[in-house]
Formats: structure tokens, C-alpha cells, sequence
């Protein structure tokens, strides 16, 4: 790489760095990737801070005060008074007029929903529950697991036997995750594995996309102003387009390294504990992360030189987020095997290759082969890429008008 090269990555970084959307990225990312990892859990944890009333229709007539002493037993405000609350809604004349009474109560509010226990329910275990708002797990989990319990206590006393003995030797049980390596083994959970691969692909996703829409847009904005025949003036297509994705790289760089400082500084001001397990491979995922990054500048290079407006450069970027977010897709599968056929070939697939093989590493070390060879594949294949992008970009950066064809592009990288 010469001087010119050098000079133009200084410029674009230059440029760049003092642009309010970079300063505002280092502040606002961090911020997003918080928002999207805390506030779900605590909203999906936060404790209620009044009793919710719940109807109940019993046929049985030996459901509703079980059920409504076990729960005042179990769940409790911060303040003492129970969670739920029952409301028993009679049946006075027929089952249809406890149900128009119950739907009246449900549509004006003065219950979350209501639970209906058939005469049938010991035997055939079948609980109706109706309301509004059918996607409040927490109250579904916490009824269903009180009614389960009580409706086996009930069977177990018809069959002579003592629930209590059974309801000791049925305890829960409490399952500790413990990762074993070669060097260690500490206890981890399920989050902490997919929420650390999460976190560092969005990272990933989020600086290729930045950097590959500002590369994208800057060579819009240099045809449409004629600032690049200027610039070709002083340097080659070669140099220019090197020095390109060379300040962006820097950039993104900066970016990351002043994350993980702020983040080291949380984490040692505030005392929180992290597991050591989940950054073992840290130095792997580096290595992914650089190789994604570049093999991604290149093909942002080599898509985005011969648009000529802005609406084709988003067009562009947004079709290949696509691909990246794609191992994100698939993560629950990655996560109950990542060793299967599938999950293998796909990782040699280098457009998800980084993100893919980022989330691997977290879940479960792939074996030595696959490591070198996939990153031997993702070296080879930006090699390759960029190779093509040069070709690309040295017709398409002075070429105006309407997008070049297919053919057009086959034959620009034929030429010599």
C-alpha cells in the first residue's frame, strides 16, 4: 500500500470522525444494545404493584377456594396483600348466562380474565382460561401451575394416596449449567451463552452497516459532485478505493475499542461479575470480526460503485443486512446443536460465516479443522472479493447514467 493510499484512509477517517453521525453512534449504540438486552427482562420480571382480579366459573364447587387459598399462599405484593385476587361469578340458571356475566365483567374491565373448571375437570384435566389479553404468560404459568398441582392432589386422594408425601418426593428440581473447556469449567446459563454471541454479532452487523452505507453514499456524493475525477486526478482507482475501505476500518475500529473501554469501566466501577468462560474465545471472535468486516467492505465496494443515486445505495445495504442478520434466525437451532452437518456447511458459507461462526464459539468450541478452515475460507474468499471490487470500481467509479447490466460487470472484470 503506497502513500496515496494512506493519505486518502486519512482523509475519509478524518472526515468522518468529526461527523455528528459518528459521535452520536458512540453514544447512541451502546444505549440500543442496553435497551435491547434490559428492559425485555425487566419488564418481563417486574413485580405487579396492585392485586389483579381474576374471574372464576366452577362447576366443581371445590376448585375456586383451593385454588384461591394456594395462590394467596404463593405469590404476595412487595406490600403484603395477595397477588391475584378470585372473583367467583356464579352459576345461577345456566352455564351461557356465568359466561354473558363474565364477558360483561372481562369488557369493562373488572377482571384480567377468567378461569372455567368444568364438573369433568379431575379427570379429563381440561382448564378453559378467556380474557381480552390472552398474552399475559406470567398469569397462564403461575394459574397453570397452582391448577395442575391442585388437580393432582385431588386425584392422587381419590387413589387412597397422601398428596403431601407425593408433593415431597415430586420437589423441583434445581438444574446448575456448568460449561466445561479444556482449561476450566465454571457455571454459566442459557442467556449468558446466547446473549454474549447476541451482542457481539450486533456489533458486527451494526458497524458493517454504517460503514458499508457511508462508503456506499461517499462515492454517490463524490460522482454526483465530479469530486472524483478530481481525486482520480491524484491518485489511482486502486489507491483511492483502498484508501476507502482503509479509513472506514479505522474508523470502526475506534469505535469498537472505545466501546470495550467504556464497558471495562462499567464493569470495574460497578462491581458487576462477569463469567470468563464467555470471553475465552474472545481473541477467535476478533479474528472473525476483522475478516467479516473486511470481506463485507469489499462487497459494499463492489455493489455500491456503480449506483448513482441514494436510493439505490439503500436499496443495496439493505439487502445485504439480510444475510447477516440470517444466524440470528437460526440461533435456536445453532444453539441445540451447533455441531450438526448442517450447522457445518453452513458455516463455511462465507457471507454468514462471521456472524455464524461468532455465535459457535460462545455455545460450543467447533474443532481446530473447522476453525482453520472456515477462517481460511473467509480470507481467501475477501481476497477474492476484493479482487473483483478493484476490477468494479476502476469502470464503475467514472461511469454515470443508468446502473450497468450483469454483462456489463462480467465484462469489466474480464478486462485486463
Amino acid at each position: 500500500m503506497n502513500t496515496k493510499a494512506i493519505k486518502v484512509a486519512w482523509w475519509e477517517f478524518s472526515e468522518k470522525v468529526k461527523s455528528k453521525a459518528f459521535i452520536l453512534s458512540l453514544i447512541i449504540m451502546p444505549i440500543i444494545i442496553i435497551l435491547l438486552g434490559a428492559v425485555p427482562t425487566f419488564l418481563a420480571t417486574r413485580e405487579d404493584t396492585q392485586p389483579i382480579i381474576v374471574g372464576i366459573i366452577d362447576e366443581t364447587n371445590k376448585m375456586y377456594l383451593d385454588l384461591s387459598g394456594r395462590l394467596e399462599q404463593k405469590y404476595k405484593l412487595s406490600n403484603g396483600l395477595p397477588n391475584y385476587i378470585l372473583r367467583k361469578i356464579e352459576i345461577r340458571n345456566d352455564l351461557a348466562t356465568a359466561f354473558s356475566e363474565a364477558n360483561d365483567l372481562l369488557r369493562a374491565g373488572e377482571i384480567e380474565g377468567y378461569f372455567y373448571f368444568s364438573s369433568s375437570v379431575f379427570d379429563s384435566g381440561k382448564v378453559e382460561y378467556r380474557a381480552r389479553n390472552v398474552g399475559n404468560i406470567k398469569i397462564q404459568e403461575r394459574f397453570s401451575r397452582t391448577i395442575e398441582e391442585l388437580i393432582v392432589e385431588r386425584r392422587l386422594a381419590k387413589e387412597g394416596l397422601d398428596p403431601s408425601l407425593i408433593g415431597r418426593l415430586t420437589a423441583g428440581i434445581n438444574v446448575v449449567s456448568i460449561k466445561v473447556t479444556e482449561e476450566r469449567e465454571e457455571e454459566t446459563g442459557f442467556l449468558d451463552v446466547f446473549f454474549t454471541g447476541y451482542i457481539l454479532i450486533m456489533i458486527l452487523v451494526y458497524l458493517i452497516l454504517t460503514s458499508g452505507q457511508m462508503l456506499v453514499r461517499s462515492m454517490v456524493e463524490e460522482k454526483s459532485n465530479r469530486l472524483v475525477e478530481v481525486l482520480l486526478s491524484s491518485c489511482s482507482a486502486k489507491d483511492l478505493m483502498a484508501g476507502k475501505i482503509l479509513g472506514l476500518s479505522a474508523l470502526a475500529v475506534l469505535q469498537v475499542t472505545i466501546w470495550g473501554l467504556v464497558s471495562l469501566a462499567v464493569i470495574s466501577k460497578v462491581g458487576f461479575g462477569f463469567n470468563v468462560l464467555l470471553f475465552e474465545n474472545l481473541l477467535l471472535s476478533v479474528v472473525y470480526f476483522i475478516l467479516g468486516y473486511l470481506f463485507y467492505a469489499a462487497i459494499f465496494v463492489a455493489a455500491g460503485s456503480p449506483v448513482t443515486t441514494e436510493h439505490e445505495a439503500q436499496q443495496i445495504t439493505s439487502y445485504l443486512s439480510l444475510l447477516l442478520i440470517f444466524p440470528l434466525v437460526i440461533s435456536l437451532v445453532i444453539m441445540q446443536n451447533p455441531n450438526s452437518t448442517l450447522i457445518k456447511i453452513l458455516s463455511f458459507i462465507p457471507l454468514i460465516t462471521p456472524t455464524l461462526m461468532v455465535l459457535r464459539l460462545n455455545i460450543q468450541l467447533p474443532q481446530t479443522w473447522e476453525i482453520i478452515g472456515t477462517i481460511g475460507v473467509l480470507f481467501v474468499s475477501f481476497l477474492y472479493t476484493i479482487w473483483l471490487a478493484g476490477k468494479i470500481f476502476r469502470v464503475a467509479i467514472l461511469s454515470y447514467g443508468k446502473r450497468p447490466s450483469l454483462a456489463e460487470l462480467v465484462r469489466w472484470i474480464r478486462e485486463e
